[in-house]
């Protein structure tokens, strides 16, 4: 069956179409079309947690284009989520409503914990490496951190992510030392809160942050690029020496994703400190597909 699945996030919107089969008890995940834009729905909701308008209105136009794909494709079942930008805005309801004007389908809000499973099951689905297997979900908004071998053992989220830890900390590019220790200070109060259950045998990072980062490196490789502890520190380095115009022209960034790439990096940084952790594997797979996965599941 082909299954659409829709992310309202922080930072980006994505979709995801796909068709879906069943194979030794287990569901794999053909991708037909896969796309992301971003729209900055959540700029400026950590100050006043309200939706602005213009961000509002990139992201409903972002929705009724994926509306058409979603039609051509024929698909026979749509799942929509939004995530923490949604969550924490009064105006949640009206947002909600236009949304499901301009895609043809009602989002559903979900917790930060919803998403850690989701994202858990779409990227272990087609994993490799030794288990258990620690996925860290670094969105805009929020981090969220699964931990377990076939299924979540343990799933939490914690309130920072790029778009966040930017517009807290990071109000200037060039960035000064102050800024950057400052930034750091901040992601690892929020990291100090992650306890894991059980020692990671793989830590799988996923999530625009990583995919982009994954890009700055220059291996050739996205999915299955492997990010040290020092090349992070390395990349937090030139980032914030560099303007967001230097960042789009020398490196490729998205020029919305530009502004906020420095403070995912330093979340992403700080998490592999925190966990005393050597590297980190990149996924494009991720909870659209878990999104696709568990959708799939209820019409077995």
């Amino acid at each position: 069956m082909r299954i659409a699945a829709v992310d309202i996030g922080t930072n980006t919107v994505r979709l995801l179409i796909a068709r879906t089969e069943s194979r030794d008890s287990e569901t794999v995940v053909h991708w037909l079309d896969h796309r992301e834009a971003v729209t900055r729905l959540g700029e400026g909701v950590d100050d006043d947690r309200v939706l602005s308008q213009d961000a509002m209105g990139r992201t409903l136009a972002v929705l009724a284009g994926y509306r058409e794909a979603i039609r051509r494709h024929e698909a026979s079942m749509v799942v929509a989520v939004a995530t923490s930008a949604t969550r924490d805005a009064a105006n949640r309801e009206d947002f909600l409503a236009r949304a499901e004007q301009a895609l043809g389908y009602a989002p559903t809000v979900i917790s930060g914990g919803e998403e850690a499973s989701l994202a858990f099951s779409g990227t272990t689905n087609a994993a490799t490496g030794e288990p258990p297997h620690l996925v860290i979900d670094l969105g805009g908004g929020s981090t969220e951190f699964v931990l377990g071998k076939t299924e979540p053992d343990l799933a939490m989220s914690i309130d920072i992510g790029s778009v966040r830890l930017t517009e807290r900390r990071l109000p200037h590019r060039p960035a000064t030392p102050g800024q950057v220790a400052a930034a750091r200070s901040e992601a690892r109060r929020h990291l100090d809160t992650v306890v894991l259950t059980d020692e990671p045998g793989t830590i799988l990072g996923v999530g625009g942050t990583f995919t982009t980062l994954a890009h700055l490196i220059g291996d050739g490789r996205v999915h299955g690029a492997q990010l040290s502890a020092g090349v992070l520190t390395d990349v937090v380095a030139r980032l914030s020496r560099a303007t967001v115009e230097e960042t789009v022209s020398r490196w490729g960034v998205h020029p919305r994703r530009a502004p906020v790439l420095l403070g995912g990096a330093i979340v992403a940084e700080q998490a592999l400190a925190h966990l005393d952790a050597g590297t980190i594997t990149v996924s494009e797979r991720d909870m659209l597909d878990g999104i696709v996965i568990e959708a799939a599941r209820t019409v077995r």
